[in-house]
């Protein structure tokens, strides 16, 4: 019989806490040790699941096989870099890192210590998602929208790199195309940072995104919608439903637009997410979401701010 693997959880805020109420629930899996700056969560943490609290993440290394990181963005690098050189295998909350310095670093001893570095973009495990990848076609139009309240949690990065990045994620994921520009408006409204940003994308395959994200609306709205020759394409994220509509040949040589019967296998995304990485710890295989698929992701989000940032100058001088 295989011996349970030895989770830490870094960083026990509100994402930590799901990771650890997801791993509690799922056996061939053993909560070792919870690691915060703040002692106060790490020992409420161990108080819940029975483990050793600590308040440096390095107190992990050597008493676990795999660790989650739900940090603010900034320490990603320097949290996650820890683990790797120790040889520990790493789920890691998105973005992968503040810059694309930092991700390059983060594969390179991922690879160097072939551990599995998995990024945390858990829209991936949406069962919408996953009945979607069984009929799309070629994407020539995409338009998502992810709009939510506002949460001080998230804010010591931008909008883009809060909540866009899933959004950029899936769209990169399923346009297989070199970008060939980008443009991008922003606004600050609560906090320091860019609060609204919507960014127009055009690929070589001249499918063009228009992508919104806002943090301070008053009702949450996570949409995203594909359009091809073959049909039409709408998923719901938080209600996890697929439209599907495809163009099909009808009587007389007319063409109709009819529903694609799609089988929606529902599912909590982030256990999924999180079984999913216990699978590559334990089976040795690469993960759903790579570390060098995140460094895309970050790269084009970085390139919508550089272009956001540009713009509000121009507008300003």
């Amino acid at each position: 019989m295989k011996k349970p693997i030895r989770i830490g959880v870094v960083g026990i805020g509100h994402l930590g806490k799901y990771h650890l109420q997801k791993y509690a629930s799922i056996p061939g899996c053993r909560i070792a040790g919870a690691a915060d700056i703040d002692i106060a969560r790490a020992r409420e943490a161990s108080a819940a699941y029975g483990c050793p609290p600590f308040s440096d993440h390095r107190e992990l290394i050597g008493g676990v096989d795999a660790v989650s990181i739900a940090v603010p963005t900034e320490s990603h690098f320097a949290i996650a870099r820890d683990f790797l050189k120790a040889g520990v295998d790493i789920l890691l909350e998105k973005p992968i890192a503040a810059t694309m310095k930092e991700a390059g670093e983060l594969v390179r001893l991922a690879r160097l210590k072939k551990n599995v570095l998995q990024i945390g973009f858990v829209e991936r495990f949406n069962p919408a998602i996953k009945a979607l990848e069984k009929v799309i076609g070629i994407p020539m139009f995409i338009e998502s929208h992810r709009l939510h309240p506002f949460f001080t949690r998230g804010t010591d990065v931008d909008v883009i790199l809060d909540l866009m990045i899933h959004d950029l994620d899936i769209i990169l994921h399923f346009v297989k195309s070199p970008i060939k520009s980008v443009e991008a408006v922003g606004v600050s409204v609560l906090s320091d940072k860019a609060d609204i940003a919507n960014a127009r994308i055009v690929f070589a395959s001249g499918c063009v995104a228009n992508v919104t994200a806002s943090r301070i609306t008053g009702k949450k709205l996570q949409k995203i919608r594909f359009f091809g020759m073959e049909g039409y394409h709408s998923v719901d994220y938080e209600k996890r439903e697929l439209v599907s509509l495809a163009r099909k040949d009808g009587p007389a040589g007319r063409v109709e637009i009819s529903p694609n019967t799609v089988q929606i296998e529902q599912c909590d995304p982030l256990e999924q997410e999180i079984r999913s990485f216990l699978r590559c710890v334990s089976e040795r295989i690469p993960p759903l979401v790579t570390g060098e698929e995140a460094g895309r992701s970050l790269k084009l989000a970085l390139q919508i701010a550089r272009k956001m940032r540009l713009n509000q100058e121009r507008i300003l001088s």
